[in-house]
């Protein structure tokens, strides 16, 4: 009799374990990684940005002029459900692109490291919270940089290059000679 008791204990603990492990690993998460890129339509060059939480923290590199695109950087989150939510982005801007290829100065010279030291302080630092637009299917986020320090994110599951890509008026952005004052 005690081995039967023995079994029928072993075999209980072995089922409550097994409806502890399947309870839970059965809920989703709430949240899914999603890759980070950036689309610049300006023509200064945005050095780096970073998204805040709630997608983030999460940001990307360099992107030139009218750039952007490419590889997606890793990584940012998105809700598997849109809910409204405002996100800070913050990135830095050289607005005098190309200066350094006109300098006199052999490059990486002391002098040189000089000049780019003034060329630096001419960096310009941004910020913005910016509303998450709603979406059926969380994909990526695209950061649209824009004319006068706006800022867009996107997450729709189309690709810029596609003629269905809702976004696509960030691509035909001009720049106006000044930007509104605010």
């Amino acid at each position: 009799m005690p081995l039967q008791l023995n079994t029928l204990k072993t075999t209980l603990l072995g089922v409550m374990a097994l409806l502890l492990l399947i309870g839970c690993s059965a809920e989703k998460s709430k949240w899914i990684p999603a890759g980070v890129s950036g689309y610049n339509h300006t023509s200064a060059a945005i050095n780096h940005f970073s998204i805040g939480p709630p997608l983030g923290p999460a940001g990307g590199p360099n992107i030139g002029p009218q750039q952007g695109g490419g590889k997606e950087t890793c990584c940012g989150v998105l809700p598997r459900q849109w809910y409204p939510m405002r996100v800070l982005v913050e990135w830095e801007k050289d607005p005098n692109v190309g200066d350094s290829a006109n300098w006199p100065e052999r490059m990486f010279s002391d002098a040189w490291h000089k000049r780019m030291e003034q060329h630096r302080a001419k960096y310009t630092q941004h910020r913005a919270y910016v509303d998450v637009p709603p979406y059926e299917e969380p994909c990526s986020i695209k950061v649209h940089f824009l004319p006068c320090d706006q800022v867009r994110i996107s997450t729709t599951c189309v690709a810029p290059a596609s003629p269905n890509y809702p976004d696509k008026e960030y691509f035909n952005a001009k720049e106006p000679k000044e930007c509104p004052k605010t």
